[in-house]
C-alpha cells in the first residue's frame, strides 16, 4: 500500500480501531495525547501488515562501542547486525540520522530512502521511518560501518525493521555545551521508574555493573580459598543471628507463622558443624526497621564462616579482600567518597571498642556496671536511653552517638564488650570482652566479624541473657534456637565469621551518596493515588455512566468536587474533552449539569 493510499484509510477509523484495541483495558482519557498518537502509529502500522512486536531472533552482531573502537578506515567496510532503541531523529528529505541506543552506549546511523527501500515500493521509508517511528522505539539495523563527512564513525543502514514499538514518549534530555537541560532527575521518580532512569541517564547503568564487578570479586576471592557457596531458607521458624524486628508472614501449609530471615549466620554455622571448612552466602536479608539514606528493610548481605581461624585472621583476609574490590571497580585503591579520599590500602588501624569511646568522650567504661554506664549516658544527654536498655545497648549508644561517624578511613573496631556480642567467643585474655570486630569506614559500619562461639553451654547461657532482655522490652534482643544449640553440641570447630553489607560496599566503591542509588529497585512508599468515588454517586445524581471518567478527567475526582462550581462551567470542560480525545459522547445541557450539582446542596 503506498502512501496515497494509507492517507484515505481516514483518521478517524484509525482513532477507532486504537480505542476499540484499549477499551477493555484501559480508558483512553488516562493516555497523554503523546500516547493517543503512538496508539495511532500502532494502529497505522499493523494496517501496512507491519507487526509491531515480532517474535523471530534478530541476529546480532555488534555492539555500538566496537564499531566505534574497532573501525579501520584502510579496511573494506564492516557489515554489521545491530539492534537499539532510537533516541534521536533528523530527517533530511530522502536521507536521515538517527542516535541508537544498545546496552553498551550510542552509534549514529545514516538511513536513505534509496538504502533500505531499493524497490519501487517506497512505504518504508515515507510512511513507516518518517511518520509511524517514534523515539523509544527498538529498531534492527544491517549495513556497514563508514566515516561521515563531519568525521563520525556511524552504520550506513540498508535494512531496517522494527522490533518493539514503544507506547509511551520517554524524556527527552538535552545536552549542550556539556550542561544538561530536561533532566530526569527527581528522586522519587528515578526509583520508582528505574527502567526509565536506566534509559536516559547517563552513569546509572555503569553503576549496577560496578556492583556486579564487587559481587564477582568477592565471589572469585572466596572460591579461591576453598569456601564453597550455599544458600539457606528465607523462610524461618525463628529469626536469628542477629539482634533485630523481623517481618512475619503466615506459611498456609503448615499453618504457622514463619520469618523473613534476619541474618543467615546460623545455618551457615551447621554447615561448619556439618563438615564443610569454609562457607559463604550472598544473599537477601529482611528487616522490619526504618528507611533512609543508609538503610532499606532488604538488603544484600555477605556472610562467611571459615573453620580453623580467628578475628585477628578474618582482619587481614577482609582488608586484602577489599583493598582487590576497590582496584577492581575504580582501578585503584583508593576511592573520593563524600569529598574525602578513602584508601582502601592494607593494613587498616585497629582500635578496640573501649578505647575508642575513652578517646572520643573521656569516660573509660572499663570493668563499669549496669547502672555506672546508665549514669554515663545521662551525663552525655543521650535521651533515648531508658531502664530496658542492658548495658551492651547502652554502650553501643555511646559509640554509635560519638565515635561511628569519625572513623572516615578503615579502621577495625575491636574487642565487644559480652553484653553486645551474644554469638561471639569471650576474649582469651581480656576479661568480660569478646574476639569481635566491626569495620568503620566513611563514618558507617561496613562489617562484622567474630571468633565464633562454639561452646553450647556458654552459647546457651548468652540466649538466655537475650531472653531477659526480651523480658524488659527490647523488641531486637534473639531468640533462642534450640536446634542451633543442637547443632553446637554435636561440635563446631574453632571458626571465625563475618558479615559484609553489600550494598554499604558498593555505595562507598561508587562514591554514592544514598543507598537507593546503588540498589535497582529501592522499597517505596505506595505511590500516591487521587481518591475517587465510585460512578454509583455520580450516577445517583444523574450522571450517565459514560461522562463519569469525563468528570474525573476534568479534575471532579468525587462528587463533592462539583458543589458550587458553576454549571456551565462544567458542561464547557466536558466538551473540550469530548473534542480533544474525539470522543462519541454527547455533551449534556448546561441545565442537565445543574440538575447534577442542585442535589450537592
Amino acid at each position: 500500500m503506498n502512501a496515497a493510499k494509507l492517507g484515505r484509510i481516514g483518521k478517524k477509523l484509525v482513532i477507532l480501531q486504537v480505542k476499540s484495541h484499549y477499551s477493555a483495558n484501559m480508558n483512553v482519557l488516562d493516555l497523554s495525547e503523546q500516547e493517543i498518537n503512538r496508539r495511532e502509529s500502532l494502529a497505522e502500522l499493523r494496517k501496512l501488515g507491519v507487526d509491531p512486536y515480532p517474535a523471530e531472533e534478530y541476529p546480532t552482531d555488534a555492539f555500538s562501542t566496537d564499531i566505534k573502537e574497532n573501525f579501520d578506515e584502510n579496511a573494506d567496510p564492516r557489515r554489521v547486525c545491530i539492534a537499539g532503541r532510537m533516541m534521536s531523529r533528523r530527517i533530511m528529505g530522502k536521507a536521515s540520522f538517527i542516535e541508537l541506543q544498545d546496552s553498551k552506549g550510542r552509534v549514529q546511523v545514516y538511513v536513505t530512502r534509496d538504502g533500505i527501500c531499493p524497490g519501487e515500493d517506497k512505504d518504508l521509508y515515507n510512511v513507516v521511518f518518517k511518520r509511524l517511528l517514534d523515539f523509544g522505539d527498538f529498531v534492527g539495523v544491517k549495513g556497514y560501518v563508514f566515516r561521515t563527512q563531519t568525521g563520525e564513525i556511524s552504520v550506513h543502514a540498508e535494512e531496517l525493521k522494527l522490533l518493539s514499538k514503544s507506547l509511551k514518549p520517554l524524556p527527552v534530555v538535552k545536552e549542550k555545551d556539556g550542561k544538561t537541560y530536561d533532566s530526569f532527575d527527581d528522586a522519587e521518580l528515578r526509583y520508582r521508574q528505574r527502567y526509565v532512569d536506566l534509559i536516559v541517564n547517563k552513569g546509572v547503568k555503569e553503576t549496577f555493573v560496578q556492583r556486579a564487578a564487587v559481587i564477582d570479586t568477592i565471589r572469585r576471592e572466596l572460591n579461591a580459598i576453598g569456601a564453597t557457596e550455599v544458600e539457606t531458607p528465607t523462610l524461618q521458624s525463628i529469626p536469628g543471628g542477629a539482634s533485630a524486628r523481623p517481618f512475619i508472614t503466615h506459611y498456609n501449609a503448615l499453618n504457622v507463622d514463619m520469618y523473613m530471615r534476619i541474618a543467615t549466620e546460623l545455618y551457615l554455622k551447621r554447615l561448619i558443624v556439618g563438615g564443610f571448612e569454609g562457607v559463604y552466602e550472598i544473599g537477601k536479608n529482611f528487616r522490619n526497621e526504618g528507611m533512609d539514606r543508609n538503610h532499606n528493610p532488604e538488603f544484600t548481605c555477605l556472610e562467611f564462616y571459615i573453620a580453623y581461624k580467628d578475628y585477628n585472621w578474618m582482619m587481614s583476609f577482609t582488608e586484602k579482600l577489599l583493598e582487590k574490590v576497590c582496584i577492581a571497580v575504580n582501578g585503584k585503591p583508593e576511592r573520593e567518597i563524600d569529598g574525602n579520599i578513602v584508601s582502601f590500602k592494607a593494613p587498616y588501624r585497629r582500635l578496640p571498642i573501649l578505647e575508642a569511646i575513652k578517646e572520643k568522650t573521656g569516660y573509660d567504661l572499663e570493668g563499669k556496671s549496669e547502672d555506672e554506664i546508665r549514669e554515663v549516658c545521662k551525663k552525655l544527654n543521650l535521651e533515648e536511653v531508658d531502664e530496658t536498655y542492658g548495658k551492651g545497648k547502652m554502650i553501643d549508644e555511646i559509640f554509635g552517638e560519638f565515635c561511628e561517624g569519625t572513623y572516615i578511613q578503615p579502621t577495625f573496631i575491636t574487642d565487644y564488650p559480652v553484653e553486645m556480642s551474644p554469638l561471639t567467643k569471650m576474649h582469651r585474655s581480656k576479661a568480660g570482652l569478646t574476639e569481635r570486630f566491626e569495620l568503620m569506614v566513611n563514618g558507617k559500619e561496613l562489617a562484622n566479624a567474630y571468633s565464633e562461639l562454639n561452646d553450647p553451654i556458654d552459647q546457651e547461657e548468652r540466649f538466655k541473657e537475650q531472653m531477659r532482655l526480651a523480658d524488659k522490652g527490647d523488641d531486637e534482643a534473639m531468640v533462642i534456637d534450640q536446634d542451633f544449640l543442637r547443632a553446637l553440641q554435636y561440635g563446631m570447630p574453632p571458626t571465625s565469621g563475618i558479615g559484609i553489607g553489600i550494598d554499604r560496599l558498593v555505595m562507598l566503591m561508587t562514591g554514592k551518596t544514598t543507598i537507593q542509588e546503588v540498589l535497582l529497585f529501592p522499597q517505596m512508599r505506595p505511590e500516591a493515588k487521587p481518591q475517587r468515588d465510585s460512578a454509583d454517586k455520580y450516577t445517583a445524581l444523574g450522571v450517565a455512566e459514560e461522562i463519569v471518567p469525563i468528570l474525573q478527567k476534568a479534575g471532579y475526582n468525587t462528587v463533592a468536587d462539583m458543589k458550587d462550581v458553576n454549571p456551565q462551567k462544567i458542561q464547557m470542560q466536558i466538551g473540550e474533552i469530548i473534542k480533544k480525545y474525539k470522543l462519541s459522547t454527547v455533551r449534556p445541557s448546561v441545565d442537565e449539569v445543574a440538575a447534577w450539582t442542585a442535589k450537592l446542596v
